[in-house]
């Protein structure tokens, strides 16, 4: 079977039909991946016949501390087919120990071409006007490969400085701070470099990674001279330091958060409604391949209310992979959907604190 050119579900499906869609994709013999096809035997239940809803996916194991040793290739589902093969293999960043690895081939690739659809509505400068800068990991991470393709869909360059968050988060849990703010001044020269030489409109890097930047004169100049789309991503930031970027730092840009991770995809921030008691920036997952519940950290299988603060618990659902869910690291508020953007949105995204005291070490990214 070979279904490179068509989508097994799609977003205009009704929630059960879609989940019936996937559950059809991921465990009938002819499309399911190897590695599903063998933890289904381990289950104690049949997707085929018992997973009707979102919730029915609560059913499933945390799978996901699996996807640090399997292959890649039991990854992808047999219904791809080779004709037209194009899986890419891509790390987590490695904050929760060693790197989780996913496969993606097109599914990514469409939450991008919406997100950029987002980023527009942001008024971030689009065709003709200017390059991107990315400030953050490439090479196994797929942050890097996102960013370049927002550019690409502006026919524009993507500049590239990349860094390893893994030598960072490293350094900074072995006590090390001062090589992590060295290794950012080699991050911010390289910078300078393409700033001055580049007609740079668009620049991507992380909240540490931004007030290192504006600390140094030089730099902050160049960017407020030349840049008119900040994206920020990868570590929290308080609504403060937000306000301040926006306000005081940057107001020349249209500033703009991403939440997300190698597992969930990307979860643009929403464009403000203009209601005064508004969060300041609202992520919303992509609807409805990627969901993120907010649960209770003391009961994960209870949703928290709307304005309550819990723990990030992610669903991923596409043709290219399917991951029932996984509690993610982070700490976040549950935000009302709006006619607009149908999905909950999360705001004021904090590393979860762990029974011991300790959060997780965000470093640069």
């Amino acid at each position: 079977m070979n279904n490179t050119t068509s989508e097994p579900f799609t977003a205009d499906l009704s929630p059960e039909d879609f989940i019936h869609a996937a559950m059809r994709w991921h465990f009938s013999p002819e499309t399911a991946s190897p590695y599903w096809l063998k933890r289904a035997a381990e289950l104690g239940f049949d997707p085929l016949k018992d997973i009707h809803t979102w919730d029915d996916l609560r059913r499933f194991p945390d799978v996901s501390e699996e996807w640090r040793d399997i292959s890649a290739d039991d990854l992808v589902p047999a219904g791809v087919g080779r004709e037209g093969w194009d899986f890419q293999v891509f790390d987590s960043g490695g904050t929760t120990g060693r790197p989780k690895r996913i496969v993606e081939s097109r599914s990514r690739r469409n939450g991008v071409l919406w997100v950029s659809e987002v980023l527009a509505d942001h008024k971030v400068p689009g065709e003709g006007d200017g390059h991107w800068l990315h400030l953050g990991p490439t090479g196994p991470h797929i942050v890097g490969r996102s960013i370049g393709l927002l550019a690409q869909l502006r026919r524009t360059f993507c500049h590239y400085i990349d860094f390893d968050p893994r030598w960072v988060k490293n350094s900074v849990k072995q006590g090390r701070s001062e090589e992590a703010g060295r290794y950012v001044k080699h991050i911010l020269a390289q910078a300078r470099d393409v700033l001055s030489s580049q007609p740079v409109s668009v620049l991507f890097a992380t909240p540490p990674v931004l007030e290192a930047l504006a600390a140094d004169e030089e730099l902050l100049g160049l960017v407020q001279n030349k840049v008119r789309g900040i994206i920020w991503a990868g570590t929290s930031v308080s609504p403060e330091t937000l306000r301040v970027f926006e306000e005081e730092i940057f107001p020349q840009a249209a500033v703009v958060g991403l939440y997300g991770n190698t597992m969930m995809g990307i979860a643009p921030q929403r464009p403000r409604t203009g209601d005064p008691d508004e969060e300041l920036c609202v992520f919303m997952p992509f609807h409805p391949f990627s969901q993120v519940t907010v649960v209770d950290p003391e009961n994960t299988g209870v949703p928290v209310g709307y304005g309550e603060r819990g723990q990030a618990r992610i669903s991923l659902v596409s043709r290219d992979l399917f991951l029932p869910w996984t509690l993610e690291r982070d700490s976040v508020i549950r935000v009302k959907p709006t006619a607009t953007y149908p999905q909950d949105g999360l705001a004021d995204v904090q590393p979860l604190t762990s029974d011991s005291g300790q959060a997780a070490v965000e470093g640069v990214y």
